[in-house]
């Protein structure tokens, strides 16, 4: 059995990049404060790659994970993505990083940090930011889902209602309402036993709906950890 000193330095030696819309959240295990690189629409992978090693300079890791937000294929992002620039799919990010690289869906590096495996049901996990990324995880099974993009009501997407743009557009109060109506409707059609919320935008809600647990500020980076444990 490994000495909890030798699972620290383990979890250590993982490098966390959680990929999203503002910035980019980089830590070293889980016993680290993330580090934030601004990101933006204008944001290639490669000024990611370099952003990312000018913020780590003289950290120690010997693996990545990467939460990229958008889908991925094969361990290797499959298109570019909505809010940022260019690079994502052509670029070789284990000779960019010089490591061993892991590349999940953002919102699966989040999923994994706030399941709980004591209860060995189906979770769905929604993060709203940017935009909404959802991950249904169980026991033995990561599924990252693209349901961000599809429609939802006036020719406007579930993203378009309950992301940014959503709240900029509807103000607090609308939002809060499709919030809780995408909410119920998802967790029907995907049959699970429990929805957490996260992103950035959960913040917003001065109450959650019924049943739903918020997930915690640090799931990204204890879920970049988790991925190398499965």
């Amino acid at each position: 059995m490994a000495s909890k000193k030798s699972k620290t330095a383990a979890t250590s030696s993982i490098l966390v990049i959680d990929v999203g819309g503002n910035n980019v959240k980089v830590a070293l295990g889980h016993h680290t404060e993330p580090v934030r690189v601004p990101s933006g629409k204008d944001m290639t992978a490669a000024q990611m790659v370099a952003g990312v090693k000018a913020a780590t300079k003289g950290w120690a890791f010997d693996r990545v994970s990467l939460g990229f937000p958008g889908p991925v294929k094969d361990g290797k992002p499959a298109r570019e993505p909505v809010n940022l620039s260019t690079g994502w799919v052509a670029l070789d990010y284990e000779k960019a990083f010089g490591v061993p690289v892991r590349i999940v869906n953002d919102a699966a590096l989040q999923a994994l940090g706030n399941y709980d495996a004591t209860s060995r049901g189906r979770m769905l996990f929604m993060g709203l930011g940017t935009g909404l990324g959802t991950t249904l995880v169980g026991d033995t099974f990561v599924q990252p889902l693209e349901l961000a993009h599809l429609p939802y009501r006036k020719d406007k997407s579930y993203e378009d209602f309950v992301g940014e743009r959503g709240l900029e557009r509807l103000g607090k109060k609308k939002w809060t309402e499709h919030v809780f109506a995408v909410v119920a409707l998802l967790r029907d059609a995907m049959q699970v036993d429990e929805v957490v919320l996260g992103g950035g935008q959960t913040k917003r809600l001065e109450e959650l709906p019924p049943g739903v647990r918020r997930g915690r500020d640090d799931a990204a980076i204890v879920g970049g950890v988790e991925l190398w444990s499965r």
